[in-house]
């Protein structure tokens, strides 16, 4: 995995935003709707939920969530000088705002977005996906990519 990781080396905030937004945009094609379109379509099974609750739970993890995600982009591209994506990987590491509180604020922002659909359609199938989700990018998070940047940032 480390050898997809490059630090970025582009030097425009304007590309680093187009960057960010192209990788977004594929990453949120595929995880949050895509794969939950598709997890529907396969256990396409209500599960009881109020309704208003449900409904104000999910818009608030998915708006939030995508709040968070553009905050969490911006300080990327602002403060560490690349974007989300391996291939332009921040060259210096961002440890303030939401990054000086969770391990990987923009997976958390993701994980909120695709808990807030499964929130609102009540679908079992989306409801399992959000789970993998979440468990398999903690996972990544964990094992993969805070290994590979101890080796790129040391202690910092």
């Amino acid at each position: 995995m480390a050898r997809f990781i490059r630090p970025s080396t582009t030097r425009s905030t304007v590309v680093l935003w187009a960057i960010a937004v192209l990788d977004t945009l594929l990453f949120f094609t595929i995880f949050m709707i895509a794969l939950p379109w598709l997890s529907n379509w396969l256990l396409p099974y209500r599960v009881p939920l109020q309704f208003c609750p449900r409904d104000v739970a999910g818009a608030v993890l998915f708006v939030g969530g995508l709040a968070l995600w553009a905050v969490c982009v911006d300080a990327f591209i602002r403060r560490g000088r690349g974007t989300p994506l391996p291939l332009e990987a921040p060259r210096q590491l961002v440890t303030t705002g939401a990054f000086a509180v969770v391990r990987n604020p923009i997976i958390a922002a993701d994980a909120a977005v695709v808990w807030g659909v499964a929130l609102f359609l009540s679908s079992l199938g989306v409801l399992l996906y959000a789970t993998l989700f979440t468990l398999f990018w903690n996972y990544i998070v964990v094992h993969v990519e805070e290994l590979e940047l101890r080796g790129r940032f040391g202690k910092q």
